[in-house]
């Protein structure tokens, strides 16, 4: 069964359908006995990194996470599930859960002529080396981003794949058994239900 982590974000049941939609149980759930019994983790959704830290820590959710990663359990993060993983976010001065080394930083529309922020709409993944998660996905692929803030790895080693918005950023990234992406994968059509499918499968 996958754990769905209920921090109180939007687009949660979307996530939930996806699942289904593959024949994958799934449940959205902030208790945290079925997290910790959980087969994979799941912590998506769209919203601030300050305000779903802070429900995190009120649902006592912050150290069991931190000790579901440190124990290697299978987890994936999407959109705000992937800033949230890193040490700290330029978005409300967050610290976040410190999972993967690095940064959430905003896109600088003043910095980038044309750039409109929030990044809303279809852009491309490029793979920057083999996983699990793009297994089956031929060369670049097109995928649904809404996001102002990109994450910046500390670590090369932790980058899958980048995208190009006024700057080229980690639009997926990987370490250990944490997957995460900026993009919704649960939005992306057929190449986001892969990737679903793909983390389902990996390890099995």
């Amino acid at each position: 069964m996958i754990a769905i982590v209920d921090h109180e974000a939007g687009n949660l049941y979307s996530v939930k359908r996806a699942f289904l939609h593959l024949g994958v149980e799934a449940a959205i759930t902030s208790d945290t006995g079925i997290i910790q019994s959980a087969d994979r983790i799941v912590i998506p959704g769209v919203g601030r990194a300050g305000t779903v830290m802070e429900s995190l820590r009120r649902k006592g959710l912050v150290q069991v996470l931190r000790r579901c990663f440190k124990e290697g359990k299978t987890m994936l993060g999407i959109c705000i599930g992937i800033q949230i993983v890193f040490e700290r976010s330029e978005e409300d001065q967050a610290s976040c859960l410190g999972l993967v080394p690095g940064e959430v930083k905003r896109f600088r529309a003043d910095e980038v002529q044309g750039l409109k922020v929030p990044q809303m709409g279809w852009n491309e993944v490029k793979p920057v080396r083999p996983h699990p998660l793009f297994e089956g996905i031929e060369g670049h692929a097109y995928v649904y981003f809404v996001n102002s803030y990109y994450p910046v790895p500390a670590s090369r080693e932790t980058v899958l794949g980048e995208t190009d918005y006024g700057v080229t950023f980690a639009s997926a990234v990987a370490c250990g058994r944490l997957v995460a992406t900026q993009f919704h994968l649960e939005k992306s059509g057929p190449i986001g239900l892969r990737m679903l499918k793909n983390f389902c499968e990996w390890g099995e």
